[in-house]
């Protein structure tokens, strides 16, 4: 399994506006073909200002596959138009995951555990 680790940096003040605006029009049109959405993540110490996606594939050609089919979705195109000038910078990272490391829990529709 493999995991792509994505890093947006937003600007100063912005990020709790990009957060409602992913969570209303990103997420629903990702969820459709990326399926597993491991962790959304808002940095708290360190570099600020940061929102962190962590998505698991079962390899670059399913990530591939499932990114593609997301690019030709035209709710995701209209959340892309959204977002234009919206980060300072993006950054993304293929992990693969070590033979020994905790299984990932299978995600669950069920949100009401979150705060």
């Amino acid at each position: 399994m493999l995991v792509e680790h994505r890093t947006y940096t937003l600007p100063h003040g912005r990020t709790n506006e990009y957060v409602e605006r992913y969570e209303r029009y990103g997420l629903p049109v990702q969820e459709r073909y990326l399926g597993k959405l491991y962790g959304f993540f808002i940095s708290e110490i360190g570099p600020l200002n940061q929102v962190v996606f962590l998505w698991a594939y079962e390899s670059l050609a399913d990530r591939e596959a499932r990114r593609a089919q997301l690019e030709r979705d035209p709710d995701w195109m209209k959340f892309r138009d959204m977002n234009i000038g919206s980060f300072v910078m993006q950054e993304s990272r293929i992990m693969r995951v070590a033979h020994f490391s905790p299984p990932f829990p299978p995600r669950t529709e069920d949100r009401s555990d979150r705060p």
